[in-house]
């Protein structure tokens, strides 16, 4: 297991980056930056290349429809190469609220555009002529598929640091997550709750799993958690608030009731009157009552918050639900307890 941490797209980036060094002296092996629909997340992580040394650089997450395949791979690639072989690329689906409302895309076949992703990506860092018959990628585009005919199959030019850069599927529907299991090198979930990744995720796991080429090596599940290390109950207890607003802003509001990803996946944790109550209350305009309506054992489940016995814990159970890597979002009042905390979490994932 590793240690990583994220960094929020919000407030100032550059103050974060300049004390970033701090936490990748303390045991910060991987860092990664968000991409809603504000600031995009490459060029930030092309400025924090170039300030850090070993940290990873994880993409958290690019959506798949924004971007072509070959874009993807060849931001990949130069990623991967400022950084001396540091990138994981970690894309996603997003919704279809950001997607229709943010970009003008249509948001469709969002399986089938993962694994078609996964294909022409590594075609691209093998430096093969990309050629790919899809039901949404078709590279070259030809005249039968619309195209003006005088497209052919090209490779990329440069020499890509690594001919397979790994790459993350952000996935909690269980389609998804099995086909994460089955090509990608590390599968990204979230609101995680270890003691019950078999009921959301175990099936979907097993399946992709048992079709999954050896090459890949093992499946790194990778978790973002909040993190506060503390005995004052007051302080614990404000973090495990942040937590619970967070959480029903996804519950809640991320989707329209029977289109929402988060909602149907506490609800196979077993919260299914629990998520039907958050979503009402979220949608009806109600978010502090939503809040509180999220299952108090849930938001400590998924968060490292309380003294350091409890945390251990917690590490514990997060290692037996396999996960290989904790982002861990430091919820302190400053700077150098935001390190502190590091500095212990990862003592404690040794």
């Amino acid at each position: 297991m590793k240690l990583g941490m994220p960094i929020n797209y919000a407030g100032d980036f550059r103050e974060t980056i300049d004390n970033l060094r701090d936490f990748e002296a303390v045991g910060v092996r991987r860092v990664t930056v968000p991409e809603a629909y504000s600031f995009d997340a490459v060029s930030q992580l092309g400025y924090i290349a170039a300030r850090t040394e070993t940290m990873e650089l994880q993409s958290g997450i690019l959506p798949m429809y924004s971007r072509t395949p070959t874009n993807l791979a060849m931001t990949a690639a130069g990623m991967d190469y400022i950084s001396s072989g540091r990138f994981i690329l970690g894309i996603g689906a997003s919704g279809p609220q950001v997607i229709e409302g943010f970009h003008g895309v249509k948001y469709d076949f969002p399986l089938g555009r993962a694994r078609e992703n996964a294909d022409i990506c590594r075609q691209v860092w093998r430096r093969e002529k990309v050629e790919h018959r899809g039901k949404s990628y078709q590279v070259p585009l030809t005249e039968a598929d619309g195209g003006s005919g005088l497209g052919k199959a090209l490779k990329i030019i440069n020499h890509p640091v690594r001919d397979r850069i790994p790459m993350l599927l952000a996935a909690i529907g269980p389609k998804n997550v099995e086909l994460a299991a089955e090509l990608y090198e590390e599968f990204q979930p979230f609101l995680f709750h270890p003691e019950y990744v078999e009921e959301a995720f175990g099936p979907a796991l097993a399946a992709g799993r048992a079709k999954r080429d050896p090459s890949l090596g093992e499946l790194a599940i990778v978790v973002q958690t909040s993190v506060l290390i503390t005995d004052d109950a007051d302080k614990a207890e404000a973090a495990l608030n942040a937590v619970r607003h967070h959480s029903a802003l996804y519950i809640g509001g991320m989707g329209a009731r029977g289109k929402n990803f988060y909602n149907s996946l506490v609800q196979r944790y077993g919260y299914v009157d629990e998520a039907k109550l958050i979503q009402d209350l979220y949608l009806d305009g109600r978010k502090d009552e939503a809040a509180a309506a999220v299952p108090d054992e849930l938001v400590r489940a998924m968060s490292l918050i309380g003294p350091r016995s409890y945390v251990q814990e917690r590490v514990e159970a997060f290692r037996g639900a396999d996960v290989g890597v904790i982002l861990g979002a430091p919820a302190a009042a400053t700077h150098t307890e935001r390190v502190e905390d590091m500095r212990v979490l990862a003592e404690i994932i040794g």
